[in-house]
């Protein structure tokens, strides 16, 4: 069976290195973001209420936990996700939570691999965000062709989730010059 991983990054980023795995698939190695013009407590407030993300991702069209747990590490939920004709529920645990620094997860089903939101301090009273996904395609989905076929609407929609995340904390007046993704 083929399947296919790559790198997801919004946000004005300088990529720190992508490579050819030797069955053809993409990987990315990471990505850096340009800092927020906001404390790190208030981008960590809105990031953290994970029952909102389906909010301001267009992607996601709901979120359902499972049990009553909301916070921390063995948070479990499905999202529906929807990207243009395609629908999938992605099943997610969190696998990584650390209080104002990075909420990281790890996605089953029919897409499947880890992502991570990592929070640093940046200067003045800005904070640095850095997302990254690796997620591995099926072959039903295309594997690595439908990967790199579906990148470019990734990263549109993306680039939209994190105007909207950006809105939601209080930073619309920011320059939307600084919102690219590539």
């Amino acid at each position: 069976m083929s399947t296919s991983t790559w790198l997801s990054s919004c946000w004005k980023k300088k990529a720190l290195g992508e490579r050819r795995r030797p069955d053809g698939n993409l990987r990315g190695q990471g990505a850096d973001f340009d800092g927020y013009p906001l404390e790190r407590e208030r981008v960590w407030d809105e990031l953290s209420r994970l029952e909102d993300h389906a909010d301001w991702m267009l992607d996601a069209t709901a979120i359902r936990f499972e049990g009553s747990q909301r916070r921390g590490v063995g948070t479990r939920f499905e999202c529906d996700t929807r990207f243009g004709p395609l629908r999938l529920t992605d099943v997610m645990e969190v696998t990584e939570w650390e209080y104002g620094e990075r909420i990281g997860v790890r996605h089953r089903g029919a897409v499947s691999g880890s992502g991570c939101f990592t929070l640093r301090d940046a200067p003045g009273p800005a904070t640095r965000v850095e997302w990254q996904e690796q997620l591995t395609f099926p072959w039903w989905l295309g594997a690595a062709v439908g990967a790199q076929l579906g990148k470019p609407l990734f990263v549109a929609v993306w680039k939209g989730n994190l105007r909207r995340l950006r809105d939601r904390v209080g930073g619309a007046g920011m320059n939307r010059d600084s919102w690219t993704a590539k």
